[in-house]
């Protein structure tokens, strides 16, 4: 069941202006609140830990959270935000708390694995409306032949004899502030915390294979390019029988020919010829769904919104659809032929001087969207 992925101000419980110093008040109250050895075999607190520590480590940052508050979680995708595993939740914790024990609790058996990100490219219509999408997810999964072990059948896996199992090396080292102890992966066995005489011929000693997880997905109605699907246990499986990572699944909006979408209204700059403004006229839009007619009075100006209920976008969560606004744009002619060169001069000669226009273009833009 995918779930759409929360705000990260609303994570930590913070306004969208806090400092850096009310971020960080926040995140360890609610990391010491949910870390698993606080919460064993409580999933619901495993996934707000983690969740906790993404918020922070992309609201913490100045570039990554400008970027977030431009394009909220679209930004995800973006080179410079990187991953964010369950291992990363217990490095910025230990940033915060001291390293050590939660280090090498997590290196000796099962760790999580990594979660996944991927967008998904959807038609305009399938974002308004929602649809159903099978998709196909390239991923780390559990070898069957060792059932993740990375031990060949018949041999296990043993403690690593140079750290004792707890995949870290200490090292004393004299610096100016006096003697200090080097913490660092054992290079034995890379901080596994143990090592395997038989590798399994099948994953060759990693526990884990490639594979390409076909999943059924929905597109809610009304989604947009900011926001972004956690599908859980979908992600990576973990290393040494780990449980799986989560997916998130983020979408690129294909333009549609007509129409632009603005929050949850859609806009159409409807073309209107010169006599069709002076007379009136009813006319057929396109909407996102089929035709719509539309009367438009004798004496309709340039830059009018004639507005559509109701057949805007609708709010991913509430339902409620938006509106379309039709901005009028009188298309002025730019090749006269004779015949019709004299008709408007005859009428250039009736109408006189123009009357002074009270309302510019611009200001019955901005009126619609108030």
């Amino acid at each position: 069941m995918a779930t759409v992925k929360r705000d990260y101000y609303e994570v930590l419980g913070v306004e969208r202006n806090a400092s850096g110093d009310e971020l960080k008040k926040a995140y360890r109250r609610l990391a010491m609140e949910f870390h698993p050895d606080r919460n064993q075999g409580d999933k619901a607190a495993e996934d707000r830990f983690k969740e906790v520590g993404e918020a922070y480590s992309v609201l913490s940052d100045p570039q990554k959270r400008q970027r977030y508050d431009s394009f909220g979680h679209a930004g995800d995708s973006m080179p410079d935000f990187g991953g964010f595993s369950f291992d990363s939740a217990f490095d910025l914790f230990d940033m915060f708390f001291g390293g050590g024990g939660g280090g090498g609790r997590r290196r000796g058996g099962p760790q999580p694995g990594a979660d996944l990100r991927m967008n998904v490219d959807i038609t305009f219509e399938e974002s308004v409306f929602g649809a159903g999408r099978t998709i196909e997810v390239p991923r780390k999964g559990m070898c069957a032949e060792c059932s993740g072990s990375g031990a060949a059948p018949g041999s296990q896996a043993v403690q690593c004899p140079d750290c004792g199992g707890t995949g870290q090396v200490r090292r004393a080292v004299q610096s100016i502030f006096g003697q200090m102890v080097n913490v660092s992966a054992c290079p034995r066995c890379h901080g596994e915390g143990r090592t395997v005489a038989q590798p399994c011929p099948t994953c060759h000693g990693q526990g884990r294979v490639d594979e390409r997880q076909t999943l059924d997905i929905t597109i809610p109605a009304g989604v947009d390019e900011d926001v972004t699907l956690r599908y859980g246990g979908q992600g990576e499986a973990g290393p040494r029988g780990g449980t799986r990572g989560d997916l998130y699944v983020g979408f690129r909006i294909a333009p549609h020919p007509h129409l632009v979408r603005r929050g949850q209204d859609l806009l159409y700059e409807l073309p209107v010829s010169v006599p069709q403004a002076v007379l009136g006229d009813r006319i057929t839009v396109p909407t996102v769904s089929s035709e719509h007619q539309i009367e438009l009075p004798p004496g309709t100006q340039h830059g009018r919104v004639v507005k559509i209920a109701g057949m805007g976008v609708p709010h991913v969560r509430s339902g409620r659809r938006g509106d379309q606004l039709c901005i009028v744009h009188v298309a002025v002619p730019t090749h006269l032929n004779a015949g019709q060169r004299h008709l408007y001069e005859q009428l250039g000669e009736r109408e006189g001087k123009p009357a002074e226009v009270k309302k510019g273009f611009f200001d019955s833009i901005r009126g619609a969207f108030r």
